[in-house]
């Protein structure tokens, strides 16, 4: 029972049941056990700064621990803690493996227990920092703790980390501040991430973004900087994008441009050369290119790894036929020591098992699932309903708990992490639900989408906004016009709402499930109607012998023009654009091309579509005018017979 009330947050609840008193946290001293570890200062830092941003209360912090009677949390590397004489209680043993870490609570002096946070590791010290504030009972002027915790943990995916890219293509990302950028490290950190990937300033984009605060190389040296004060491991994800790479002076120009990157970043722990998504460069050619590349690398990061992934190759429709097999007789025969790892991600035309077959060994696989897309991607909605694909498009708002939750377990086995690909915040919880995972895969799914909505919505809506993370999921289940189960879904939102306070009306996550449930109640009702519109104008049609066709085919646009004079559901469609402002506004969403400058309609702008016809109506508008066009009335009527049957 203790582990599950752990998953949900709510460990309180069972001191309260056994009789024993939460712990009041209020007036708490942080100190770290090592005052010169900038990890164990920003874990102090996040600590204090997260409280207080919940429950308007600041926790004072100190180098040294105080004399007084009052609450003290104490973090350190367990080393560090021993030497102050808080070992663990017998029993609780810290793993000891990378990010490891225990919590407990030391009351040998009662006027001033010590809620104890031991990292094997300061990374791990870190993580404690952020499970902490998972387990904390926080509201208006409250932190509780329950003082019977007690636990180690230690995560079972050693690599667990997303592309967080500054650059025009994504939905967000190209808007946000250095300060937007640390707290959403926090964010994901205090759910176990542990690595960052950047995107260098030229890639397979646009060179500029009117949205950019910073320009994208001081931006991608300030995120590194900040990755390493939190000690986390940087990688670039970084394209082979030039036309031919047999010419020597090309080579020499990627180079001489890698070399400026690379020396600039305070931290560069891998670099990810994707084989041809983008580019167009065949095995051999790349693998020629990847050689000149590690030794550039190393001079400015010696540590530094260089890892490879076989995407694109084989694309149907590109004229690569037989390169994946090119790339695996490569690496089979000359197993190159300038490499790494190989990465599976979108467009390798293999599965992930057979890739590990094919590879020699000593060569790890990192994966690269894409969590941020609903079509046209690695992993679209199974049976997405043609409204949806239509309009809320490829990058949509789109929390997948269960179906991210068996993809996971899916291509876990044969990797040694992963690194997610994302556009943009749209995947908020994806991110959340696949590092939750990566530390214990047998994390209940429900058990997730309590402690985010718990951590990052509030305490009272805990249960509430957890069934509607699942709930906006299962919206997309079936079809459209046969799911009443979405007007239940926007009815507990609105539920939500109506309860909300000014506070969580401004946060950007309250905000992103809101507008989806109203988009998918709009999306719901126009579906319904404008295909009820659709059956009464060809019902018109068959007026035609009497009325005569042009007559009939004026009476049938009339009603399908309805769908525009004589909207459905206004008040939905009204909620929808001020939620896609209010968005833009809290996180720079950018849910419009033309209100927002998204840089497409299919790069998240699913507010332009918000009004497309869901039925037939723009093909039989068409129809209609080659009929009008028409010499005679037998032949419209002739014309008319045969749409009839379509």
């Amino acid at each position: 029972m203790m582990k599950a009330l752990q998953y949900l947050g709510l460990a309180w609840i069972l001191a309260m049941e056994s009789g024993a008193a939460p712990l009041d946290v209020a007036k708490a001293t942080i100190v770290a056990a090592d005052a010169a570890s900038r990890i164990e200062a920003k874990a102090v830092a996040m600590l204090a700064d997260e409280i207080e941003r919940r429950t308007r209360v600041r926790l004072a912090s100190a180098d040294q621990l105080p004399t007084g009677a009052q609450v003290v949390i104490l973090l350190g590397t367990a080393a560090e803690l021993a030497a102050k004489s808080f070992a663990p209680p017998a029993g609780l043993e810290i793993p000891r493996r990378p990010d490891a870490y225990a919590i407990w609570v030391d009351a040998r002096h009662p006027s001033r227990p010590t809620i104890c946070l031991a990292g094997h590791d300061a990374r791990g010290a870190l993580f404690a920092a952020g499970r902490l504030l998972r387990l904390l009972d926080l509201g208006r002027d409250k932190v509780q703790f329950d003082r019977t915790t007690s636990f180690a943990t230690a995560p079972q995916v050693p690599l667990r980390g997303h592309q967080l890219g500054y650059r025009p293509k994504t939905n967000s990302y190209d808007a946000w501040t250095l300060a937007m950028w640390e707290q959403y490290f926090r964010d994901m950190i205090v759910f176990g991430m542990n690595a960052v990937e950047l995107i260098p300033p030229r890639s397979d984009d646009d060179g500029d973004s009117p949205h950019f605060p910073t320009p994208p190389m001081d931006m991608m040296v300030a995120m590194s900087q900040l990755a390493s004060d939190y000690g986390l491991e940087v990688w670039v994800w970084y394209p082979a994008i030039d036309k031919d790479y047999t010419d020597p002076k090309t080579v020499e120009l990627a180079l001489q441009e890698r070399a400026e990157v690379f020396k600039r970043l305070p931290r560069l722990d891998a670099v990810f050369v994707p084989g041809g998504d983008p580019g167009d460069t065949r095995p051999e050619v790349l693998f020629s290119l990847l050689e000149k590349i590690k030794p550039v690398l190393t001079r400015h990061h010696p540590a530094a790894q260089l890892w490879v992934s076989p995407q694109g190759f084989d694309r149907p429709g590109k004229n690569r036929e037989g390169w994946l097999q090119r790339f695996f007789e490569l690496m089979q025969k000359e197993r190159p020591r300038w490499l790494d790892g190989v990465v599976f991600g979108p467009q390798v035309e293999t599965s992930l098992a057979n890739l590990r077959q094919e590879l020699p060994a000593q060569y790890p696989i990192r994966d690269y699932s894409d969590i941020t897309h609903s079509r046209g991607c690695q992993y679209p909605v199974p049976n997405w309903d043609k409204a949806f694909n239509d309009t809320l498009g490829r990058e949509c708002i789109n929390p997948r708990p269960r179906g991210f939750a068996q993809i996971f377990q899916q291509v876990r086995p044969h990797t040694r992490g992963f690194i997610t690909y994302s556009e943009g915040c749209n995947d908020d919880f994806n991110k959340v639900l696949w590092s939750c995972l990566g530390w214990d895969p047998a994390m209940p799914v429900e058990a997730i989408t309590r402690e985010y909505s718990r951590y990052f919505i509030s305490g009272r809506f805990e249960e509430s906004f957890s069934r509607g993370l699942l709930a906006l999921e299962e919206n997309w289940v079936g079809p459209l016009r046969q799911n009443d189960g979405v007007e239940a879904t926007l009815r507990r939102f609105q539920e939500m709402e109506r309860a909300a306070t000014p506070q969580d009306r401004l946060n950007w996550r309250f905000q992103q499930g809101l507008y989806r449930a109203y988009y998918d109640a709009y999306l719901r009702a126009r579906l319904i109607y404008e295909t009820g519109l659709e059956a009464q104008a060809r019902a018109a049609l068959k007026s035609a012998p009497q009325s005569g066709a042009l007559a009939a085919v004026a009476r049938a646009e009339e009603i399908l023009a309805r769908a525009e004079s004589q909207r459905v559901a206004p008040e939905l469609r009204a909620r929808v654009f001020e939620l896609a402002e209010a968005l833009y506004q809290s996180i720079r969403m950018q849910l419009s091309v033309e209100r927002y400058q998204a840089i497409a309609v299919n790069r998240g702008a699913n507010l332009d579509e918000i009004d497309k016809p869901l039925n037939r109506s723009v093909d039989l508008k068409r129809r209609f005018a080659q009929i009008r066009a028409l010499a005679s009335e037998p032949e419209r009527l002739e014309a008319l017979a045969r749409l009839e049957g379509k």
